[in-house]
């Protein structure tokens, strides 16, 4: 490895941390779909923020699978967040993550969220969605950043990732592009790798970026 790989590595490395991470949910979150992926950014030493459509505390659910037709649900741990979807500037962060739980299906009523969620498509920066998540893409004026893109979520949200224009995945795992969808819980620890490699990505071609610069 070059003297110029390696700083752009660490370049790269200090420009990923400079990012913060926004998680966009609010009540009736799942509980592992919001925590797992929220201590996983701090784990990694990112400054992860979740944003709701009020600045409060968040009731979160928990979903299983007990042999009904569906999801069973409880009462999950309770969770601040940090900010409301007015206060959110997008710019600020390199990163989206979109829990889901029933919060998707309320949360996408909120004006601000559109703006939000078509800032990260528009410039190609890392966006998770996992199980129910899918479901606020409804807010995306142009549906053409989900054109014949590869896409999964829970099974009863097909019909919502098909009407977006994307293909629905049967692998509950799926990553096109800077797009990493998954279909439940379960796929947490492959759709956070995932999501992250594209964090890594990402800082590591904006600190290319810079250094040429640096020498022009």
């Amino acid at each position: 490895m070059t003297i110029g790989e390696e700083l752009n590595i660490s370049l790269g490395r200090v420009n990923l941390l400079s990012k913060k991470i926004l998680i966009v949910t609010g009540d009736a979150a799942e509980s592992l779909e919001v925590y797992y992926p929220y201590y996983r950014m701090l784990e990694e030493g990112y400054e992860a923020v979740i944003a709701s459509p009020s600045k409060k505390t968040l009731r979160t659910v928990v979903h299983d699978f007990e042999g009904w037709d569906t999801y069973t649900e409880k009462p999950g741990y309770q969770l601040e967040s940090h900010l409301s979807f007015a206060d959110v500037e997008p710019s600020d962060y390199g990163g989206l993550l979109i829990p889901g739980g029933r919060a998707p299906e309320y949360i996408r009523n909120d004006a601000h969220l559109g703006r939000i969620i078509s800032y990260f498509l528009a410039n190609d920066l890392p966006v998770g969605a996992i199980c129910h998540a899918v479901q606020v893409f409804a807010t995306v004026e142009d549906k053409s950043y989900f054109n014949g893109r590869l896409m999964t979520a829970y099974g009863a949200c097909r019909l919502d990732v098909e009407a977006l224009g994307a293909i629905y995945g049967e692998e509950t795992l799926q990553a096109d592009g800077n797009l990493v969808s998954g279909h439940a819980w379960p796929d947490l620890p492959g759709f956070m790798r995932e999501f992250i490699a594209r964090l890594e990505k990402q800082a590591n071609l904006e600190a290319s970026s810079e250094a040429a610069q640096g020498v022009n």
